[in-house]
């Protein structure tokens, strides 16, 4: 018999089954239905799964193995990047523009994607998240105006990311540099990039077992974050500031 995922219960606080029944084929799928309630949200990446379907689909609930993974001090932008930087007039601020990002995101063109996961039902469960403190933003400004972005959810100091996006050349990169070296600065070792690809790897994306992505989840995520929203906590550093020094972000 072909494996199935699991069905999940339809009770929102209702456990995940264990990520290591998830599929070898398609890679990481592990359960469907269910709904995108904070409760469900929250307990999927509290245990390392994260939704990802397509509109008409029923939810679908992922756990890849290997797991792509940024240590928060490793995310690399090229030199020639990085002179350009040094540059630049943008800023970065957090959890200014949470809603603006995810539709920028959702509206992205993806190589070899003729649609977007992002539906509307994607957009309005993350901007509960960002409303109750648990999701967030880095937007990338050109003055007022948003030239790139990412947004996630933070649980303990564990972040996970969701989508980026670029209006302008960079700009995506301008933010996940941004965001690691903010966290790196704070104590938060790691970025959950769920799914590697050789955009990702370029910019240091590591592939981690399973296993070991799914204990750091568990241990990080426990410990005290930074409830409520970021736009303090972060400040408004400019991104010539990424292209100071070489190195890592």
């Amino acid at each position: 018999m072909h494996p199935r995922p699991f069905l999940l219960d339809p009770d929102p606080d209702s456990p995940f089954p264990p990520v290591a029944f998830a599929l070898r084929e398609p890679d990481g799928l592990l359960a469907m239905g269910g709904d995108l309630t904070p409760a469900r949200l929250l307990n999927a990446y509290r245990h390392g799964i994260f939704p990802w379907y397509s509109p008409g689909q029923p939810i679908l609930w992922w756990s890849p193995d290997p797991r792509a993974v940024f240590a928060s001090d490793g995310v690399r932008l090229g030199s020639r990047f990085r002179r350009t930087l040094r540059r630049s007039r943008w800023t970065l601020r957090a959890d200014t523009r949470f809603e603006e990002v995810v539709r920028a995101c959702a509206r992205a063109p993806r190589r070899g994607q003729g649609g977007t996961w992002i539906t509307r039902e994607m957009q309005a469960a993350y901007a509960r998240l960002h409303a109750l403190g648990h999701a967030h933003s880095i937007e990338v400004l050109d003055g007022e105006r948003l030239v790139g972005g990412i947004y996630g959810v933070a649980l303990g100091r564990m972040f996970f990311g969701e989508s980026m996006f670029s209006a302008e050349s960079g700009g995506s990169k301008v933010a996940l540099a941004g965001l690691a070296r903010h966290l790196a600065a704070h104590g938060w070792p790691l970025i959950d990039a769920q799914v590697e690809n050789p955009h990702l790897t370029r910019l240091g994306a590591q592939a981690w077992p399973r296993p070991r992505f799914v204990e750091a989840v568990g241990r990080l995520a426990a410990q005290d974050g930074v409830p409520g929203p970021w736009t303090g906590w972060f400040g408004a550093p400019a991104a010539a500031s990424l292209g100071a020094r070489d190195g890592a972000a």
